[in-house]
């Protein structure tokens, strides 16, 4: 019986590698902004993860294209991707409404 390999949508090991570089790395700006004492730098540490997962999935990527199991995305994955994303952005939006709302309300007081 011949095995058959699974294949993977283009885009598939950099998402995911992004997401673990973010989950890892998200601590890590925590630790230097309460060590600076200024928790600004807290934003430090999911960017690192987004640029590590990036670079670490990429390199996966590629491996794995030159062994033939990377394939383009079909349209229904195409529809999914594009409705997620403006989803996504709908909530960044509304997030920041949010507290600029509680900002505002905050600082008028």
């Amino acid at each position: 019986m011949e095995d058959k390999k699974k294949q993977y949508p283009e885009g598939h090991f950099v998402g995911m590698w992004i997401g673990i570089g973010m989950a890892m790395f998200s601590g890590f700006g925590v630790a230097i902004g309460v060590a600076l004492e200024n928790m600004a730098f807290m934003g430090i540490g999911p960017a690192i993860g987004v640029a590590f997962g990036a670079g670490i999935g990429a390199s996966i990527e590629a491996q794995k294209k030159k062994e033939g199991l990377i394939r383009e995305m079909t349209d229904e994955e195409k529809s999914k991707k594009k409705s997620a994303t403006k989803i996504g952005i709908a909530l960044v939006v509304i997030a920041f409404i949010v507290l600029l709302s509680f900002y505002l309300v905050h600082k008028l007081r």
